[in-house]
């Protein structure tokens, strides 16, 4: 392995627990782009969602070609290529979409199967996409990557050989269009070389990277940000240049320890950015108690919203009742007057002991000798599933005021707590809604009937609630082929709010913040309000962290 210098490197500290050698995007089970494997994968484009605009990738265009959305063109860039030499081509499109169409397995065959009628490549550098229905929305959320949503492509004339393409591994030679190669990958790291021919700097994307070796050193942990204390210090030794995410009474301590060391919004609160992961408490809506509608909004009415912002928080209104993130576009839907008059009817963010325990009694509990309400001998199961280095916080201020409120809850932020959400184990799940950036659709869909999975089955796409509401299924549907910024839109977005709510089909409790700390020790050009880069999130380990890691330059 080549000798490459520290002011050359970037150092990045996180938990990497997939299968060592899984470099494919379709091997399922196995593949993540979150460690890592972000820097050897490219889309059509990327969404810059802090600049609010698109970032043409391997495509130089996507264009609704026809005025009702059902038809997509594609125009690929003609340097675009893959590391082997090989030019990306729109047999590499039309390969992608077709598996995505084709392969349950996959992440977005659901909405493929949903939208996508044909293909038609009529040259190498073009795709024609013609849908079912209209599909608006489709270009946004399903070909762009941002965040951690949309598709990357693949390369034809590798996985095309690949009889099961869901348990080829990939490896370290796997072709790929990114600008890094994989050259290690052990138990404690990865480590990733560039590319010296990455077609995006000769095609005029990108200035060469100054960055010219990425390591990912495994922090540990069974679950993501273990061993934060240690990583934390590793930090503020400049040893590392970015981390997870941080609790925002650790931002403001390792601000103070190191003046190398800078945030989103640099050393003032809230030290981070808003992110698109909402955290709500979500539960199996098909199991007792929980398919009651009364309990589940009996534990809303539990939780001081109030609260947390002010103790956990310093007074910043991050507690929510939405499950979408608050940028412009839901912003403007959230003030919207059908929404408010929703909002004073459902009153979602009412903190009201007494009313919870009305329901309770309502739905046939009783306070037992250890003031927990049961029925039949049995307590509600209100542990709380989550994970200790991004919610010790939170889940710890839940628990009690659950407890308070007579539900049997405690914390597990064991190794199978991301298993009990997934199998619908009883109990509650500390986790996000990681859809919306735009408009509600996304967020509303995770909820739609066609993705409540029966009990014995893994929820699939981290919807956990499994709930299934033919009444609500249909607003959606409707919702679909039409554009945002139709009037009949907003209508059926505030309809399925309103199920959302008088439903409580999960339990929203904080906007979701990255406080994410960059050591500029060795690179700066991070991503922050003073300094947008690119205009992307700052998390290294979403799709758009190639964005972020290219685009620093050195500080020394």
């Amino acid at each position: 392995m080549l000798d490459v210098p520290r002011n050359q490197t970037v150092n990045l500290g996180w938990t990497i627990s997939s299968p060592i050698g899984v470099t494919n995007p379709w091997a399922n089970p196995g593949y993540t782009h979150q460690e890592g494997n972000v820097f050897m994968w490219e889309p059509l484009m990327y969404f810059a969602i802090f600049a609010d605009k698109e970032v043409p990738w391997l495509a130089d265009s996507m264009e609704y070609t026809k005025a009702d959305f059902t038809e997509l063109t594609i125009k690929l860039n003609a340097d675009a290529e893959w590391s082997d030499g090989t030019p990306v081509s729109a047999k590499d499109v039309a390969f992608t979409f077709n598996g995505q169409l084709k392969n349950e397995k996959l992440p977005y065959h659901a909405a493929f199967d949903q939208f996508v009628a044909s293909m038609a490549t009529p040259n190498d550098k073009t795709v024609v996409v013609t849908f079912k229905i209209p599909a608006p929305r489709f270009a946004f959320e399903v070909l762009m990557l941002k965040f951690d949503t949309g598709i990357p492509i693949v390369p034809e004339h590798i996985l095309g050989k690949e009889a099961d393409v869901n348990a080829y591994e990939g490896g370290l030679d796997m072709v790929h269009s990114g600008p890094y190669n994989l050259v290690q990958w052990d138990a404690n790291q990865k480590i990733y070389d560039l590319r010296e021919d990455w077609w995006a700097v000769k095609a005029g994307r990108i200035a060469k990277p100054a960055v010219k070796r990425i390591v990912m050193t495994n922090i540990g942990g069974a679950q993501v940000g273990g061993n934060m204390d240690i990583v934390i210090q590793r930090l503020v030794n400049n040893e590392f240049d970015a981390i997870l995410d941080v609790r925002s009474s650790v931002a403001k301590q390792v601000l103070d320890s190191n003046a190398k060391v800078t945030t989103h919004t640099g050393s003032d609160s809230p030290y981070g950015y808003l992110d698109w992961w909402p955290n709500s408490l979500w539960m199996n809506t098909q199991i007792e108690p929980f398919s009651d509608a009364r309990v589940r909004r009996a534990i809303s009415l539990v939780i001081n919203r109030d609260q947390i912002d002010e103790v956990l928080y310093d007074g910043a209104g991050v507690s929510t009742i939405y499950p979408f993130p608050l940028y412009p576009g839901l912003q403007k839907f959230a003030d919207s007057a059908a929404v408010k008059a929703l909002e004073a009817k459902y009153e979602p963010r009412k903190f009201d002991l007494e009313a919870s325990a009305a329901l309770m009694t309502e739905a046939g509990f009783a306070k037992n000798g250890d003031g927990l309400w049961a029925k039949n001998g049995a307590t509600v199961p209100a542990v709380i599933n989550g994970f200790e280095g991004i919610h010790a916080d939170i889940v710890s201020v839940l628990v009690e005021m659950l407890i308070k409120g007579g539900f049997d809850s405690a914390i597990d932020f064991s190794t199978d707590a991301y298993t009990h959400m997934a199998d619908g184990t009883p109990g509650l799940y500390m986790f996000g809604h990681g859809a919306s950036l735009q408009d509600p659709y996304a967020a509303l869909e995770l909820f739609h009937g066609r993705f409540s999975e029966p009990i014995g089955t893994t929820a699939g796409g981290n919807r956990f609630s499994r709930y299934d509401n033919p009444k609500y299924d249909a607003i959606l549907d409707k919702m679909a082929p039409l554009g945002s910024d139709e009037p009949e839109f907003s209508e059926l977005a505030a309809q399925a709010m309103e199920i959302y709510w008088a439903d409580q089909i999960d339990i929203p409790v904080i906007q979701w913040l990255h406080r994410i700390p960059y050591n500029q020790t060795y690179w700066k050009n991070w991503p922050t309000v003073a300094n947008p880069a690119m205009g992307t999130n700052g998390a290294f380990w979403a799709h758009t962290g190639l964005l972020v890691i290219t685009s620093l330059q050195p500080a020394q």
